[in-house]
């Protein structure tokens, strides 16, 4: 495995209305530490235990604790055996399949750990204690069905509240009943509660993750849990199954109906959420979300933010979009209901409910007002009101982004996780910097600042592979990633990238700072020095001696062709070039190529200069990249300097002498083999042959040339009025399906 900062330029697909911009540095530096061990998979669940300075993993078969300050340290580890034959015996794969994936791992109140796993498609829950310096798992055993996946490839979300665990799962073997799941642990024997087993409810979902927000202080019945998941839409009229992305929510204080959901939610809710990318036909599907609320604000000002992919096989672009916490309550507390409607006889739309709405209102929570009015818990709602809520859980108003559209869209790499952390900068402003993984391998820092555009690009894992979970320590200020090989560590500030004062300014990276006594762009926390940082990129506060850029001398002989690169410092950035101090014009993003003819007087010397123009809100900044002096080397022998590409007139020649080369041998084998007669062997066989036989030669050399037959040997090649064999037409390919 390899920890490299990515050396490519980075496409973003500027969409209309959409302010984003992105910026890929090419500093070699990143700080990263890993961990692995062999034979040892699928790190996709992690515990920041910060009172214990560890970080616990859940692997494959595996749990680690490792040093919170250097994971590369493992502590102590535990695995725990399974039985695979059940699993082999109803058809799984007992190399991938029938093994352990740990999937849940929370912190109790106790202080000791929950942790779940598929157990060979036999999920089990087990309490897991670290006391010194060792992991050690606690009997008895609890069945995992309803907490944790059967399938180790199947998404799963969980949360755990005072010890009592939410999960969003399947319930059986095969995956086909999908469920979000209250497991008490103060009272096990009143059992779950859940959800109906109706597609209206849950239909193909895949969970995605879940939050807990307080709708209360005095009161904790009114608090809230909610999922994000996408599912196949019932409410649209479509020939083939369309995936569209919802939040569901439900109240803490639930405990199920008296008679109608007798243990089952009484306020399950669900929306879609809506995150319109320019261009898109089809709904984009969430992938990640993350809760981010600032400690000095009510939690109605908190902001979910959430990556979405295209789930149309011809669309690259992946996009984040926020929610605010206050449209989301909103409305589940005060939006309108869809409900199911038949039309003919057979075909069901969902349409907005227009009647009347029962009291108390479906899907609301047992809050103080409810308990004046005599409704003490859920146990106590009328029978309407449930009703209302089994057959109409969805509501009819999309949420919306903050905005109206994505924060940030992003072509290439799709996005899977997302963090997000607020920092402050020198100029005393606070920041929202978004830290999102991908698919390829690669971490993207991003920066909110009324626009939005990524800071920088980290190639984490190589060969590319999914990232599967982030993480970030506050305690540490450290973040961590996992997939399914390694774990990474890295710091969120990684300014030797940098080595410029104005690449470090123009970053606009609130990590980071140029340090004029130092000469180098470094971490603000860290440094005790007068800082150069300007968050809007103005860069006149740089020294205005940069770097001394010596030129490159590069040769090259009359005829060649001549590549001369230069690297981009940014997609920020746009590279031009000036040979002799004029410009020239745009030329290939990877480089300049010149051509020099013997006839042109060498007029392709002299000295080139490529330059890199970048624009801030504070003007426009150019600084050299590189220098070159072309020298025209008209001496034999000589060795270019220079990279070349393309043809050369030297190269065509070695062509041609090659194919004549093979051309005279494939006529001697032909020659050799009787194939092609030559004119004096024929003279040398009618010498021979007796007059009768010369006679019936000369008759039958009156015969056209066109008509002859070709004799068996004869190839395709030498018998161009012969009919090749026919071909079939290719069938046509079908596209691929859409990704839901």
């Amino acid at each position: 495995f390899f920890l490299v900062l990515a050396h490519n330029a980075v496409r973003l697909d500027r969409l209309a209305g959409l302010n984003a911009e992105l910026r890929t540095l090419l500093s070699p530096g990143n700080n990263a530490l890993l961990f692995w061990e062999e034979g040892v998979f699928n790190y996709s669940a992690m515990l920041l235990r910060e009172d214990l300075d560890l970080l616990v993993v859940g692997a494959r078969e595996a749990m680690f604790a490792l040093d919170l300050r250097n994971i590369s340290k493992k502590i102590t580890s535990v695995t725990s055996p399974i039985q695979v034959r059940d699993c082999k015996r109803k058809g799984k794969d007992a190399e991938t399949e029938c093994k352990n994936y740990i999937r849940i791992l929370h912190e109790m109140v106790d202080g000791k750990m929950y942790v779940c796993g598929t157990n060979a498609f036999d999920p089990a829950c087990k309490k897991m204690s670290y006391a010194d310096g060792n992991l050690a798992l606690m009997e008895p055993e609890d069945d995992g069905k309803g907490k944790c996946p059967f399938d180790p490839f199947q998404r799963h979300a969980s949360i755990m509240i005072k010890n009592d665990l939410y999960s969003a799962t399947s319930m059986n073997f095969l995956g086909s009943e999908p469920v979000l799941m209250l497991s008490p642990y103060v009272n096990p024997l009143s059992g779950p509660i859940r959800t109906e087993i109706k597609t209206s409810w849950l239909y193909d979902p895949n969970f995605v993750s879940m939050a807990s927000m307080p709708d209360s202080e005095k009161d904790d019945n009114d608090d809230k849990v909610y999922l994000f998941f996408s599912e196949t839409a019932v409410e649209f009229n479509c020939y083939s199954k369309l995936g569209v992305s919802r939040v569901a929510r439900v109240c803490k204080g639930d405990e199920g109906g008296q008679r109608t959901l007798q243990k089952k939610w009484t306020s399950f809710l669900k929306a879609s959420l809506d995150c319109p990318v320019p261009g898109s036909q089809l709904p984009y599907i969430i992938q990640d979300s993350y809760r981010w609320c600032d400690p000095s604000l009510h939690w109605k000002e908190c902001v979910f933010y959430a990556t979405f992919t295209s789930q149309s096989h011809t669309s690259e672009i992946s996009a984040v979009c926020a929610y605010r916490m206050s449209d989301i309550s909103k409305q589940f507390s005060e939006g309108k209901y869809k409900t199911p409607a038949s039309v003919e006889t057979s075909y069901i739309t969902w349409v907005t409910f227009s009647g009347e709405i029962p009291e108390p209102r479906p899907g609301a929570c047992i809050n103080r007002e409810a308990t004046n009015s005599e409704i003490k818990t859920t146990l106590d709602l009328p029978d309407k009101t449930l009703q209302f809520i089994r057959e109409k859980p969805l509501m009819d108003q999309a949420i919306e982004p903050i905005g109206g559209r994505p924060l940030l869209t992003h072509k290439g790499t799709a996005f899977t996780q997302i963090i997000v952390k607020q920092v402050q900068a020198l100029d005393g402003e606070k920041y929202n910097v978004m830290f999102i993984g991908t698919d390829q391998g690669k971490l993207l820092k991003a920066l909110h600042n009324e626009e939005m555009f990524i800071i920088e690009e980290v190639q984490l894992f190589t060969p590319p592979q999914k990232i599967k979970i982030l993480k970030f320590s506050n305690k540490m200020g450290q973040i961590y990633v996992g997939s399914d090989t390694s774990v990474v560590q890295i710091s969120p500030a990684n300014c030797e990238r940098s080595s410029t004062c104005f690449d470090c300014v123009l970053s606009r990276d609130p990590y980071c700072g140029w340090d004029k006594v130092e000469g180098k762009c470094v971490s603000v926390s860290s440094s005790q020095s007068a800082l150069i940082q300007d968050m809007k990129g103005n860069a006149s506060h740089c020294p205005d001696a940069g770097p001394v850029v010596e030129p490159l001398t590069r040769n090259i002989k009359p005829g060649r062709i001549l590549k001369l690169r230069c690297p981009s410092p940014s997609n920020l950035a746009k590279l031009i070039w000036k040979r002799n101090g004029i410009p020239l014009p745009h030329s290939p993003e990877d480089g300049l190529l010149i051509l020099d003819d013997s006839d042109n007087n060498n007029n392709n010397s002299g000295k080139y200069s490529c330059l890199s123009v970048e624009k801030s809100k504070a003007g426009e900044y150019e600084t050299i990249v590189v220098n070159y002096e072309v020298i025209i080397s008209l001496e034999n022998g000589g060795v270019t300097q220079a990279q070349s590409s393309g043809e050369s007139h030297s190269g065509l020649i070695v062509a041609i002498v090659v194919l004549a080369v093979c051309l005279v041998l494939l006529l001697t084998w032909r020659v050799v083999k009787r194939h092609i007669n030559l004119p004096c062997d024929r003279t040398k066989e009618k010498a021979e042959e007796p007059q009768q036989t010369r006679d019936l030669e000369a008759k039958d050399a009156s015969v056209p040339l066109a008509a002859e037959t070709p004799n068996k040997h004869t190839s395709a090649g030498d018998a161009p009025c012969q009919r090749g064999p026919t071909r079939k037409d290719d069938q046509s390919r079908t596209p691929p399906g859409s990704a839901g």
